[in-house]
């Protein structure tokens, strides 16, 4: 949880670099040779950091036309098979191939070669693999969140940290006009 808030910051900075730009671009004719880096780096970053993050909230996107259909314990056998068959192998793919090329970035010192400044990004792949450690053990959660729902019949609770705007404005509406139909005329 700390680390998809930690790398939510990215949005800001990358959102902020990209203000600058245009305003410096726009009003002054001075654009600068560094902010598409800044924001192609910013958002690679949560991109890539958020994938952890999105798993354990359950929010990725899922086609359960069936799946939602089942008992939590046919639910929570699927996912178990499916974490150890698919998910575990791709997530150590993605952490052994990320290594080697961050590692290749770093002996070569790697270069943006986006822009005329030439900034450094080979501290920006070491994002790959990091990213990738984050999801194998956000993974060993999620089979630990199976294995429970298989010996309870229940599902665990997320935690929740965020709510979508789009629920806190309608539950607000929902007690506005609770609220208006029990005040006397």
């Amino acid at each position: 949880m700390w680390m998809g808030r930690a790398f939510g910051w990215c949005i800001m900075i990358g959102a902020i670099g990209s203000t600058y730009e245009v305003i410096a671009t726009k009003l002054f004719r001075a654009p600068t040779v560094w902010a598409f880096d800044l924001s192609y780096m910013m958002y690679g970053c949560l991109f890539m950091m958020a994938g952890a993050y999105a798993l354990s909230r359950d929010s990725h996107v899922r086609g359960d036309v069936i799946y939602r259909l089942l008992g939590p314990r046919y639910q929570a056998s699927i996912e178990m098979f499916l974490y150890i068959i698919f998910f575990f192998p791709g997530v150590i793919a993605l952490v052994y191939a990320g290594s080697r090329y961050a590692w290749q970035s770093y002996t070569f010192s790697e270069k943006s070669v986006m822009s005329v400044a030439w900034f450094p990004v080979f501290q920006f792949k070491f994002i790959i693999p990091l990213a990738g450690l984050l999801l194998f053990l956000q993974g060993i959660a999620q089979v630990l969140r199976c294995w429970l729902c298989l010996r309870d019949g229940v599902w665990p609770t997320h935690l929740q940290d965020v709510e979508e705007l789009e629920k806190v404005a309608l539950a607000q509406h929902d007690n506005d006009a609770t609220g208006a139909m029990e005040k006397p005329s």
